[in-house]
């Protein structure tokens, strides 16, 4: 019996258990989109740590552990960066912008004819990102079960695209805090397990070094330190841009106020601070032993080092342990899709259908329209998927640092610089893209390997080096010409039309005033979260302890409870908060609470 399918099976009927437990949260697109603005912080903390966090983590980003060791964990630092920051300051104004979708602030920012420039240009990276995590989850998938890959990414494509379309925001966003406690809790597991066969950290460096003869902290591929450096100095700026503008503060417009938004913040920071430490032990330990994976996976070609992690787990962890991954996984791609479903859909239904095609629809017709959009998307991501897999010469972690580099970035420009200048013209927002557009196809396709060596006269430079040259360059130069174009536009600033006026006013006064939410109605909600999740995850905790049964040896099955204790212990806590908060919520909301824009 292949247990790791029962493991699959029994999962999801927990995800199916949630979307029918919160679809009476969802009556309008206010709460299908972002929760209705209610949801508590730990909630959406979970959320906004999985949308940096996908199958991806496990097949690409643990290729990239495998052949070049610690380089990887750069990115996933300066997510950690990225969302101290959000702590820090951001995260509490993305939620004072009162929006349903992040578009809406853009309109209110730089007006109308940037609502759908936005709108039409930040629909395709989302929809890019969700392709490739969804590759990503394919491989994995496909490993496993010994499927061929597009059939893999058909099937898992339409599994999630029927969950994401079904459940709303309060199901995908529930079922992102009990995948955040059971992945910790395996990768947790995972990590100990290597660490114990691998005799300590200092034995699997040792052993990465000795057997790959490269630097752990560096890599293969390089003969420029510097160009190493620059690397990493520009993934966390990169990595600050995209995590603290208005395009990605829909991380925390579910928070249910400021306060939340906050510590929602502060949580993902923390999870991902420990997190790469935590994902690649398993693949720096396969690297230490001189595994082939090339010759394990010979159909990935080049991408063999991106089966790494399962490898690992297929061949270290007890039985039923891969499909408890697996399924954690499955359902963290989902959530991280949702910016190219859920979130693309608001953004098409809300600053789209309703504002030119039909402004006087009903909230029931745009959540029907809503579930059709989503469902177009979730078609089109499985093709970007197929597209993407077909790219058998580049990995997966190449793809997405590209499309993070040249697409994303230019993008963020505009919307964090337009958080804090006041006095550009409307026309700065699309202006600004596009020069974003021209500096990404010089340094992206234009300019070639041989010019710059040529420029600088540099030796050859290797594959590696010249790839992330390219990332290193694409985000110098968004920040000198695409940044400097936009700051240069307040040369051409004039006084804004009457309405223009108090749009911007609107923006700037909304971020500024904190948002309070202390009613006894919201009280009510937070315990209803509470007991519903914390019930839910405590018997997912015992179903994962009950595995316990499996025919394991003793040592091995005792790894289910330790994992299966973690999650149950999580969500008993939960449940216990209800007693302690049923009757803290009798006050009226602060009446410096602003209206949400519909």
């Amino acid at each position: 019996m292949d247990y790791n399918l029962l493991v699959v099976g029994v999962y999801f009927l927990f995800l199916i258990a949630i979307g029918w437990m919160f679809r009476t949260f969802t009556s309008n697109t206010s709460d299908y989109f972002r929760g209705g603005g209610n949801m508590l912080w730990w909630m959406v903390g979970s959320t906004a740590f999985m949308t940096q966090f996908s199958a991806w983590t496990f097949s690409g980003a643990a290729g990239k552990a495998f052949n070049d060791g610690f380089p990887v964990a750069i990115i996933f630092m300066a997510n950690a960066f990225g969302y101290f920051m959000n702590f820090a300051y951001f995260a509490p104004k993305f939620r004072q912008l009162r929006v349903v979708t992040v578009i809406q602030a853009v309109r209110q920012r730089f007006g109308s004819k940037n609502e759908q420039v936005f709108t039409w240009t930040s629909m395709p990276t989302s929809v890019i990102n969700a392709g490739i995590w969804l590759n990503a989850l394919a491989i994995i998938t496909s490993g496993l079960f010994n499927i061929d890959i597009e059939y893999t990414i058909w099937a898992t494509g339409l599994v999630v695209l029927a969950m994401s379309v079904t459940g709303g925001s309060w199901a995908v966003i529930a079922s992102d805090f009990m995948q955040m406690v059971i992945i910790m809790a395996v990768t947790i597991t995972c990590a100990i397990v290597a660490l114990d066969l691998g005799g300590g950290i200092s034995n699997i460096i040792d052993g990465f070094e000795n057997t790959r003869e490269v630097s752990f902290i560096v890599g293969t591929e390089i003969n420029y330190l510097s160009i190493f450096a620059i690397w990493s100095f520009f993934i966390f700026v990169k990595q600050f841009s995209i995590t603290n503008n208005m395009l990605n503060s829909y991380r925390y417009l579910a928070a249910k106020d400021s306060k939340n938004a906050r510590k929602a913040a502060l949580l993902a920071c923390v999870l991902m601070t420990i997190g790469p430490l935590i994902w690649f032990l398993p693949s720096w330990f396969l690297a230490s032993t001189g595994v082939d994976l090339a010759s394990i996976y010979p159909e990935a070609g080049k991408k063999a080092g991106d089966y790494a992690y399962l490898y690992f787990v297929n061949e270290y962890m007890p039985a039923g342990m891969v499909g408890l991954l697996i399924s954690a996984m499955f359902a963290a791609t989902m959530s991280s899709m949702d910016s190219g479903l859920n979130r693309n859909s608001g953004i098409f239904v809300k600053n789209f259908y309703q504002v030119v095609i039909n402004p006087k629809a009903s909230e029931k017709q745009l959540v029907t329209c809503s579930k059709l959009t989503s469902t177009a998307f979730g078609l089109i991501i499985i093709g970007v998927a197929l597209f993407i897999n077909s790219l058998k010469g580049m990995s997966l972690f190449d793809v997405m640092m590209s499309v993070g580099a040249l697409i994303s970035f230019p993008m963020t420009i505009p919307t964090f610089l337009g958080f804090f200048i006041r006095k550009t013209p409307d026309w700065a927002g699309w202006a600004t893209l596009a020069v974003g557009g021209f500096v990404s196809y010089f340094i992206g396709i234009y300019l070639t390997k041989g010019q710059f060596e040529g420029w600088f006269g540099l030796n050859e430079l290797t594959g590696r080096e010249w790839k992330d040259l390219t990332v290193g360059l694409g985000l110098i130069g968004h920040i000198v010409i695409t940044g400097g174009f936009f700051i240069l536009t307040m040369l051409f600033y004039k006084p804004l039309s009457e309405a223009r006026e108090k749009d911007v006013s609107t923006f700037f006064n909304n971020i500024a005033t904190p948002l309070h939410n202390t009613s006894a109605a919201q009280a009510n909600l937070d315990n209803k979260q509470r007991k519903m999740l914390g019930l839910l995850i405590a018997a997912a905790g015992i179903m994962i302890m009950a595995m316990f049964f499996l025919p394991n040896p003793f040592s091995q099955s005792l790894i289910f409870v330790l994992c299966g204790g973690i999650v149950t212990a999580i969500g008993l806590l939960l449940v216990k908060a209800i007693s302690a908060v049923s009757n803290d919520g009798d006050d009226d909301e602060d009446k410096d609470r602003l209206p949400e824009m519909n």
